[in-house]
């Protein structure tokens, strides 16, 4: 959880820390990354969907190097496909991945792994966390909710959705990206209703907190809203893929604020296409998952 001032403002042009050398395989591209996670020395680990691998790029590096999957598409347990995204386990050394094409979670050796295993069956996931205690939270976009696991167990605990498709706030539709914050309450990108839903913890229905008034490109709207962020004060950061855009939520507001793109769409250094994944550096420094572009962009903190 970081501290971000609500005031804080990034440069407009950002710069390219992975990819951006067009759609393809070569360890100096990509080809539509999804989910992203950074480590502590700032190394981004990409879920690099369109080529069935998971690479990782190091600080200033001009190249990524592949740590699981990038044995073609497959079931195989030296093989992806489709995955959506990685986080790592400190404790134990790991990559978790939501092997999206394969309906399994899979846990994969950080260090010179040629394989993983697979440790959760039958989830459709777009994005995991991993909280407290080593809890796994999963969005299902097939099943149209989100189930917190504790690895090893057979079954996971409803926490947001499970009543069908549709758009009552019990209801989720296409839930993507999720967070979690200190006091456990999950946040849902539900990107079919054009909304991001906030459940608290043992809800049994989901507030709305950002996106009211359905698809459009208004400061109360959202289009798609793919990857999300909440910080200690509650302000919520979206990707709003649609729009092209990332778009700050201050705690109890109505609109939003464009923060990051929203020049149209497009390949420039101040634009976006299709925004996926986001997260933060410890320095606050931005970083947005430019999907269609194929490339990871850092927005700098504006001092």
């Amino acid at each position: 959880m970081l501290d971000i001032p609500i005031n804080l403002k990034w440069k407009q042009d950002a710069i390219t820390v992975a990819g951006g050398n067009g759609r393809g395989q070569k360890l100096n591209q990509l080809n539509e990354p999804w989910g992203i996670y950074i480590d502590n020395e700032k190394t981004i680990y990409v879920a690099d969907m369109g080529n069935h691998r998971i690479v990782a790029w190091k600080k200033g590096a001009t190249c990524g190097e592949i740590v699981a999957g990038g044995n073609g598409e497959g079931s195989e347990n030296h093989q992806l496909s489709y995955p959506s995204k990685v986080i790592i386990d400190e404790v134990n050394d790991n990559l978790i991945i939501a092997d999206y094409g394969n309906k399994r979670i899979v846990r994969w050796p950080r260090q010179n792994g040629l394989c993983g295993e697979t440790i959760i069956k039958d989830v459709r996931c777009a994005d995991l966390i991993m909280h407290k205690n080593q809890y796994l939270y999963i969005s299902d976009e097939e099943k149209h909710e989100v189930r917190r696991w504790k690895i090893g167990e057979n079954e996971g605990i409803l926490v947001a959705g499970g009543n069908g498709c549709g758009n009552d706030l019990n209801q989720l539709n296409n839930p993507l990206f999720i967070c979690v914050d200190q006091e456990d309450t999950l946040y849902v990108s539900d990107w079919e209703n054009y909304r991001v839903m906030k459940w608290i913890k043992g809800a049994k229905i989901g507030i709305i907190v950002a996106g009211r008034q359905g698809q459009g490109t208004s400061l109360q709207q959202l289009h798609g809203p793919q990857g999300i962020f909440v910080d200690k004060l509650g302000t919520l950061y979206v990707a709003d893929a649609g729009n092209h855009r990332i778009v700050r939520w201050i705690k109890g507001a109505k609109e939003g604020s464009i923060i990051a793109g929203g020049n149209s769409r497009g390949a420039e250094s101040n634009k976006l296409s299709y925004p996926a994944g986001l997260s933060f550096d410890d320095e606050n420094n931005l970083y947005i998952v430019d999907n269609e572009n194929h490339r990871i962009q850092k927005f700098v903190v504006d001092n």
